[in-house]
């Protein structure tokens, strides 16, 4: 069951009898309600109050409301004052851009502005490719939207998206000291999208698409990377595939299980799972069924979207029909990247021995991780609150950071399994086991061993 955790995180502010029960009452007036108290401070005292902010996490905005009028219920409590602790960090936005050069006289100013820069716009007219030497194109990635499939919440828009492209580009920068900055994007128009990143491109080493919807977004990448001379990522896609085809071969090998005989079910055929599955073939395994909202994609189907037709095309073996649970019978692996709560444990019995379920699905996986226990030897979801978190910054900030490196003008699917084996890699055989098959996102050995893997496959020295 979920948990209370960070991501609704409030403190409130209360003026309460001085009392020598006052602590009590208030923190078993939260927990009575189901808040997490993680800090508790008396600000101010006074002869008749005392001050006290009342830090907790909740489950959601509507818990958090519930917390703060159980203290309100409380005699003599006068709740002043309610703090949304994400709201705060969210406050006039989470990045900036300052000068790497001094510029404190004129010659300073000189150097870097006019005349002196005058010089360098010349020898990049001369020679464009120095445009990477001289210019932030050497450490610069766009962070491209149009708002349309953000997260959990769906199409809401470019500024709505805005909060989380800043995050993104924050995220480049803490673990991989990529300068990253986000572009928004008022149109969910593919021709007017592709355009516009076509314009924008000279500034950028690379782009990293984000959160834009399947099946627009296949056409996207596909014709920016015919177009442009710098790397195009989609994360949605990519990202995520790396993270999986690292993390399952690390629990492949905590259950003894080849690649070759493994029977993988990947539900969900959107921009993840499409992505998951053709990283997955490279890798040659038993098999692979893909399952939608409409049951097992087989060859039989119809469909008449050419990115179902190629996973049905690849996919299905045997060409089976039916539906999520047909599919897991005796199936080896199952990765969702789809919707919560489709199957339980019964199903999870259903399939081979020493089973492995990565459930993605987020915030609410497609089969609670605690009944997936009941029978999988390997279990792993989106989540941080539960072991082997699979998290798209274990790869990205690593990515570019070795594209950036490398100057790399395309990527390659050699360059996605680089990253996956190196962040496979980073789990030693000492520290793998059932409830560790990927590393933390704050482990400091990740990003340079994905960029250096990814430098080398592209050809850097």
């Amino acid at each position: 069951m979920p948990v209370p955790g960070p991501g609704y995180s409030i403190t409130i502010r209360v003026a309460a009898p001085p009392s020598a029960s006052v602590a009590g009452d208030l923190t078993s007036a939260v927990g009575h309600v189901g808040g997490v108290i993680t800090a508790f401070d008396v600000v101010d005292s006074h002869a008749d109050s005392v001050v006290i902010d009342i830090t907790c996490n909740a489950l959601s905005a509507d818990h958090a409301r519930d917390i703060t009028e159980a203290l309100r219920a409380l005699p003599g409590v006068d709740v002043r004052k309610v703090s949304d602790r994400t709201f705060l960090v969210h406050l006039g936005g989470k990045i900036e851009i300052s000068a790497k050069v001094a510029l404190r006289n004129r010659d300073d100013l000189s150097r870097a502005y006019t005349p002196g820069v005058a010089r360098i716009c010349q020898a990049i007219a001369d020679n464009p490719d120095d445009a990477r030497r001289l210019t932030i194109k050497r450490n610069t990635v766009a962070v491209v939207t149009d708002g349309s499939a953000v997260l959990g919440m769906g199409n809401i828009g470019p500024a709505a998206a805005l909060p989380v492209m800043e995050g993104k580009a924050a995220l480049f920068k803490k673990f991989a000291g990529v300068d990253a900055w986000p572009v928004c994007l008022d149109t969910q128009d593919t021709e007017e999208i592709i355009r516009a990143v076509e314009l924008i491109a000279p500034v950028y080493g690379g782009i990293n698409l984000e959160d834009i919807a399947a099946p627009r977004c296949f056409e996207i990448e596909r014709r920016l990377r015919q177009k442009l001379d710098i790397p195009v990522f989609h994360d949605d896609q990519h990202g995520t595939a790396i993270v999986v085809v690292g993390a399952l071969r690390n629990a492949l090998r905590v259950v003894g299980k080849d690649m070759a005989d493994a029977k993988i079910v990947v539900c969900g055929v959107g921009a993840a799972g499409s992505a998951i599955i053709r990283l997955l073939l490279q890798r040659g395994p038993a098999d692979i069924v893909a399952v939608d909202v409409d049951g097992i994609v087989h060859r039989d189907r119809g469909d008449t979207d050419a990115n179902l037709r190629w996973v049905a095309l690849n996919t299905n073996r045997e060409n089976k029909a039916g539906r999520l649970h047909d599919a897991l019978v005796g199936a080896d692996v199952f990765i969702g990247v789809s919707a919560p709560n489709l199957f339980g444990a019964e199903q999870v019995a259903t399939m081979a021995p020493d089973a492995v379920v990565f459930a993605l699905a987020n915030p609410d996986p497609e089969i609670d991780p605690l009944e997936a226990q009941k029978h999988a030897a390997v279990v792993a979801t989106g989540r941080s609150d539960y072991p082997n978190q699979i998290n798209n910054v274990l790869a990205f900030p690593g990515v570019f950071r070795g594209l950036l490196d490398a100057q790399a003008h395309t990527i390659t699917d050699a360059m996605l399994l680089a990253a996956a084996d190196a962040i496979a890699d980073v789990v030693d055989g000492e520290r793998l086991n059932a409830s560790f098959i990927v590393p933390s996102v704050f482990d400091a050995a990740v990003a340079p061993a994905v960029a250096e893997a990814v430098r080398k496959a592209a050809g850097g020295h």
